[in-house]
Order: C-alpha cells, then sequence, then structure tokens
C-alpha cells in the first residue's frame, strides 16, 4: 500500500469509448471529478470533440472487505480514512461518426477500455461495432463493458438489452468481458465500477530502462495574451510515456518536428530541447515514468507548440527515434466488411491513387495509395509520421463524406 503523503503518478491509460451520447463523459465526470468536456464547441453541441483526459486516485478501505476500493479519501461506507493504492488516467475518445481518427489517436495511449453501451437503445449502434473493432486492431484486450443508463430503461428493455450485448460480443475480444449495469446519471453501481477497474485492469509490465518514448497527444501554449517576453515560459507537451523514464533537465528530441519549406519543398525539422517541470494533473513530479498521462513544460517557445501543433509526434532522448517518413510500404489486412456505417458493405481492394486515412500511434495524416504491388501498397503521405516498423497502421477509406475504418497495415 502506498504511503499517504507520496505523490502518485498515474500507472495505467484506461480509455473511455463508444457510440455518442451514451455517457463517457458523465462517467468521467463520477470517476474523476472532472467535466473533461470544455471545448466551447463541446459545451454548446453537448459531445466530445477533442480527447478528454482526467485523472483519479483509487485508495483502499482498510475495514470493509466487501467493495474495499474507492475514489474518496474517506470511505463511503464506514467513514474510515482510506489509503491511496494506484492513480489512473482516463482518456475520453469521441464517439461521433466524423471523429474516429480522434478516437484512434486517443486509442493509441490506452492500456485499457471501459466500452459504454446504452440501455435504453438497440445495440450495437454503428460506433460501438466501430470502436470495438478498432481496439481489437490496437491490441487492447483489457475491456470492462458498462451498461449505461438503467434508469432510463424498463426491466424487459434491460435483459433485452443485456442479452444483445452478450450476442454483439460474442467472438470479440470483449467476449468475456464483465459487463456492469449503472446510472451514470443517478450515481447508481459507480462504486462496483470501481472496484472492478481496480481487480480486472492490472498495471502493464513496463521497462523503466528502455530508451524512452512518449507519445503526443496535445501541445499548447500556457502564457496569458499580454505576457511580457521576459516573462513568458516555454511551450508544453502532453501525451503519455510508453517506456523508458525522463526527468526534469533532461535533452529531449521531438519528431517529426517543425514544418519547413525552401524552394517549394517541404520538410520536417526535428526539434531538440531541454525539460523544465513535468506535472500529471496537478502533481509535480521530478520525473515521469510510462503509464498515465503527463504535461512537459520545456524550453521551446511557445509559438512551436500553439493549438496542438506538435500532437502526434514522438519524444525520447536525442537520436533515440526512429527515421520521419514521407511516404510507406504497407502490407494491408482488411476487414471483409465496413463497420460503423448503416450499411456495412463489403471492404473491396484497396485502389491506386485512392486517398486512405493513416493512424499510427497519436498520429492521423492522409495518404495516397501511389502502388499497388502482389500484396503490398506504398502510399505517399500528405503529413509525415515518425515511426518503428513493428507499430501498427490503422486504414480507412472514405465512403461518402466520412473515413471508414476498413483495416490495418504494418510497414513492411
Amino acid at each position: 500500500m502506498k504511503k499517504t503523503n507520496e505523490v502518485l503518478q498515474p500507472e495505467i491509460n484506461i480509455g473511455l469509448v463508444g457510440h455518442v451520447d451514451h455517457g463517457k463523459t458523465t462517467i468521467l465526470e463520477r470517476l474523476s471529478g472532472k467535466w473533461a468536456d470544455t471545448h466551447s464547441e463541446e459545451i454548446k453541441r453537448g459531445i466530445t470533440i477533442r480527447l478528454g483526459y482526467a485523472n483519479t486516485t483509487i485508495y483502499q478501505c482498510p475495514k470493509c472487505k466487501e467493495l474495499p476500493y474507492t475514489t474518496q479519501e474517506k470511505c463511503q461506507k464506514c467513514k474510515s480514512k482510506s489509503s491511496p493504492v494506484r492513480s489512473i488516467s482516463f482518456i475520453d475518445a469521441p464517439g461521433h461518426e466524423t471523429l474516429m481518427a480522434t478516437m484512434l489517436s486517443g486509442a493509441a495511449i490506452m492500456d485499457a477500455a471501459l466500452l459504454l453501451i446504452a440501455a435504453n437503445e438497440e445495440c450495437p449502434q454503428p460506433q460501438t461495432k466501430e470502436h470495438l473493432t478498432a481496439l481489437s486492431m490496437i491490441g487492447i484486450k483489457n475491456i470492462i463493458i458498462i451498461q449505461n443508463k438503467i434508469d432510463l430503461a424498463t426491466e424487459d428493455q434491460l435483459k433485452k438489452n443485456y442479452n444483445q450485448i452478450k450476442n454483439f460480443v460474442k467472438g470479440t475480444i470483449a467476449e468475456k468481458a464483465i459487463i456492469i449495469p449503472i446510472s451514470a446519471q443517478h450515481n447508481a453501481n459507480i462504486d462496483i465500477l470501481v472496484n472492478a477497474i481496480q481487480e480486472e485492469f492490472k498495471t502493464p509490465k513496463r521497462d523503466p530502462k528502455k530508451v524512452p518514448l512518449m507519445l503526443i497527444a496535445r501541445s499548447f501554449d500556457v502564457n496569458k495574451p499580454g505576457t511580457e517576453i521576459q516573462q513568458l515560459i516555454g511551450g508544453v507537451i502532453g501525451g503519455s510515456l510508453k517506456q523508458g523514464v525522463i526527468k526534469i533537465k533532461d535533452k529531449i528530441e521531438i519528431k517529426p518536428g517543425i514544418k519547413s519549406e525552401k524552394d517549394g519543398k517541404i520538410t520536417y525539422i526535428p526539434i531538440q530541447t531541454e525539460v523544465v517541470n513535468i506535472n500529471s494533473g496537478s502533481n509535480k513530479l521530478n520525473e515521469a515514468r510510462p503509464g498515465g498521462s503527463i504535461a512537459i513544460l520545456t524550453k521551446l517557445d511557445p509559438s512551436i507548440v500553439k493549438s496542438d501543433s506538435l500532437s502526434g509526434g514522438l519524444v525520447s532522448h536525442p537520436g533515440g527515434l526512429p527515421e520521419t517518413r514521407i511516404e510507406l510500404l504497407l502490407k494491408p489486412e482488411l476487414l471483409e466488411r465496413v463497420v460503423g456505417s448503416g450499411e456495412e458493405a463489403k471492404v473491396t481492394s484497396i485502389k491506386k491513387g485512392e486517398p486512405l486515412m493513416l493512424n499510427v500511434n497519436a498520429t492521423a495524416t492522409i495518404g495516397v495509395v501511389t502502388e499497388l504491388k502482389k500484396d503490398l501498397i506504398r502510399v505517399k503521405l500528405k503529413r509525415p509520421i515518425c515511426a518503428f516498423k513493428e507499430d501498427r497502421i490503422t486504414l480507412s477509406r472514405l465512403l461518402g463524406s466520412k473515413f471508414r475504418l476498413i483495416g490495418i497495415g504494418s510497414i513492411a
């Protein structure tokens, strides 16, 4: 058990995924106390547009044997003082069909997932299917299914919905996942969910001795407009460390880096800078370890990091990152049918000249197929990526006005 005065860095990233308006952001608020939809357009439209982040600490009551875990410092049943055992990071992924690229970028840093399904609707909904397929492709096998909005369904509807869920996940990575009925709106069974998260989602084994590798999910300037030049502080990059350790005063390298255009030719220049501070939520850290969401304050010019301009990039010590690629030779593995759309048409072969959306690590980019080989395709990228040969790349095709998930590719 952790010491009560010890700062806990999150050890695991847990995603909240599922169809739009099934309650992901409300559940995140119940688990963390934070409302993740803070973008003005999100508030206006009532949906998640960008990835939302929130940390929470799980505590253990020393007296209660049944459901001993809570997110409160004081046990809600016996009022005993609880002790912190683990901190976790949640990632709220958008459920709207037009924001699949954002969901896939978030999935790249997830270790486990909560799949939300509304009890008062037919199951599965289109993006419920698409999100489960995406989790399978990316290799996320640790899943808990949440049957939300039980307060809006009759007993017969709940039974019917439960059976629909069981039929939907049969033969998938979620076939053996537990199903927890809750009402996020009325805080019902949230305690059961917290205990299931602690017991079902074990912290992945990670090697802190490896060369560090951080996936950038966001980058931003924290200076207020009108700040004097001498008082400006450097840009911030946020994301998750997959392996290794990053410490204050470390020299780091960011790829692909800054876009540069000269004589009509566009290149990307890697950036090197120094770590000034590391934060996890409101906690300051001396070093970042693998797992959980972190924010790194750097010595970068704030103009470089504005508006998530570095999102999708990779961070390591200088020399620790692979080459930046402007084209890829891929071996695709296609699904039999398109998921996420109503008609679920058969997936046809990839054609020369067609645009594809590719997601690798936390990057989303468009690529045009320039060459077809026996079982390989060559893709010219609109925006370069920094990727290792073993990285999994999801492929989406433009069908109508939306990109739909059609398969996965490996770098040849």
